[in-house]
């Protein structure tokens, strides 16, 4: 009985720190990103892989 006491309250200890873990992380948003580089493809094909001709 014991043992399962300890487990509960170790348990509702976890969901309490991911609660204020969560909480304090601003509930999962994360800052946008700023580039000064333009995007670029780099050496991937101009066109689909389901439309070229092989």
């Amino acid at each position: 009985m014991e043992l399962l006491i300890i487990i509960l309250l170790v348990g509702l200890w976890a969901i309490g720190a991911t609660v204020r873990a969560v909480l304090s992380d601003g509930r999962g948003h994360t800052p946008g990103v700023h580039s000064r580089e333009g995007w670029h493809a780099g050496h991937l094909p101009s066109v689909p892989f389901s439309e070229a001709r092989l």
